[in-house]
C-alpha cells in the first residue's frame, strides 16, 4: 500500500508539558519489527505518570500510549508470524533481551534491557508506529476494535494482579475503581467472586459503575470494608491505601499493589502485617500474561466502558483522567 511520508502525532518533549500535535515522519519497521496503522490507543495512568514526570527516564521527545490497537500494514526483516492485514495488540512490554536470566526462567516482565511502549520506545498517539513482532498480541475477532485498547495494559495488569492472589480468595477488595478495575470485575464475577469496590471520596459515577458490574459491596476508601476480605487489589496510585487495605484483609491474605507509580506509603503498626499478610507490587506482564488473558476474556467475554477522543483531543482525555472525570476508560481513536 501506499503510505504517507508524515503522520499527525502527539508528542512530548518534557516533563509537565502538554503533548504537542505534530506532523513526523511515518517510522520504517526494523529487522524483527512490524509497522501498525494505529486504531485506537487507550489512555492510561502510566501515561499521566510520565506525562508528569512522576516516572521518569521517558525517551525524549516521546510518543506516549500503550494500549494500541492496530493493522499490520509493514514487515520488518526476519519477521514471520505476523502478516499483513492482521488485527494485533500492542502492550506496554515492548522487547526483551531474551537471554538474561529472568528472560531465560520466563520472567521477562523483570529483564533489566527491556523496552517499553509509550517510555521508551515510541507509541499510539500517532496515526502509525512500529513494534516488535514477539510481542504483538494477535486479537481474536471480538476484540478487533477500539473499546479493546484498555485490554492491552489495565486488563492485562488487571489480570496479572488478580493472579497474585490467593486461587482461594473469594472475597476480594479492589481500591481505586477505574479501567482495570472495571475490566477485573469481570473476571472475578466469572469465577464467581465477590468483589468489593473502593473509589475516592464522592466518586458516585465509579461506584455504581461497580454495581452495575456486579460488585457485592461499594463505597469510599476511607470506609472499613464490611466484613474481612480474601485479598486486595490497588489500582488506586495512593500510598496511604497500603495500611488501609492491610487493615481489611484477613489473616494470611495478600495486598497487591497493581500499579507503576505510588505515592510513598506511610508508616503502620506491625500488627497489621502479622499473622502472615503480605504486600507484593506487580512489574509489567509475560508474554504468558497475554495469551492466557485473551483465551480467558474470550470465553466471558469482556467488555469495556470507554470514553472515546479524537487523536487531537489527547489533551482533553488526560485532563479529563486526572480530574476524575472518566469512568470506565479514555480511549484516543484516529479516525
Amino acid at each position: 500500500m501506499d503510505l504517507p511520508d508524515k503522520m499527525r502525532a502527539m508528542v512530548l518533549s518534557g516533563p509537565g508539558k502538554p503533548l504537542s500535535e505534530v506532523s513526523i515522519p511515518v517510522p520504517s519497521p526494523g529487522a524483527g519489527q512490524v509497522l501498525i496503522k494505529v486504531i485506537a490507543c487507550g489512555v492510561c495512568r502510566t501515561d499521566l505518570h510520565i506525562i508528569d514526570g512522576e516516572l521518569q527516564g521517558a525517551t525524549l521527545p516521546l510518543v506516549p500510549g500503550h494500549e494500541i490497537v492496530g493493522k499490520v500494514i509493514g514487515l520488518g526483516e526476519g519477521v514471520n508470524s505476523l502478516k499483513t492485514a492482521e488485527i494485533v495488540g500492542v502492550p506496554w512490554l515492548a522487547h526483551t533481551c531474551g537471554k538474561c536470566r529472568y528472560c531465560l526462567a520466563g520472567k521477562e516482565n523483570l529483564c533489566d534491557q527491556a523496552l517499553f511502549t509509550g517510555y521508551t520506545a515510541n507509541g499510539g498517539y500517532a496515526e502509525y508506529t512500529v513494534a516488535y513482532e514477539k510481542y504483538c498480541i494477535r486479537l481474536p475477532d471480538f476484540y478487533q476494535h477500539a473499546w479493546a485498547a484498555p485490554l492491552l495494559c489495565a486488563g492485562l495488569i488487571g489480570y496479572r494482579s488478580y493472579g497474585m492472589l490467593d486461587t482461594h480468595c473469594e472475597k476480594i477488595g479492589i481500591y481505586g475503581f477505574g479501567a482495570a478495575a472495571h475490566i477485573l470485575i469481570q473476571v472475578a464475577r466469572f469465577q464467581d467472586k465477590k468483589v468489593y469496590a473502593f473509589s475516592r471520596k464522592g466518586d458516585v459515577g465509579a461506584q455504581e459503575l461497580a454495581k452495575k458490574l456486579g460488585a457485592t459491596w461499594t463505597g469510599d476508601s476511607s470506609q472499613p470494608a464490611p466484613e474481612k476480605l480474601d485479598g486486595a487489589i490497588i489500582f488506586a496510585p495512593v500510598g496511604e491505601l497500603v495500611p488501609k487495605a492491610l487493615s481489611d484483609i484477613d489473616k494470611g491474605a495478600t495486598v497487591v499493589c497493581g500499579g507503576i507509580h505510588m505515592s510513598d506509603i506511610p508508616s503502620f503498626p506491625y500488627n497489621l502485617l502479622w499473622e502472615e499478610r503480605v504486600i507484593r507490587s506487580v512489574a509489567n506482564l509475560t508474554l504468558k500474561d497475554g495469551r492466557d488473558f485473551f483465551e480467558l476474556a474470550s470465553k466471558i467475554p469482556i467488555g469495556t466502558q470507554v470514553q472515546f477522543y479524537q487523536l487531537s483531543e489527547a489533551n482533553q482525555a488526560i485532563q479529563d483522567l486526572r480530574e476524575g472525570r472518566v469512568h470506565g476508560a479514555a480511549v484516543l481513536t484516529m479516525e
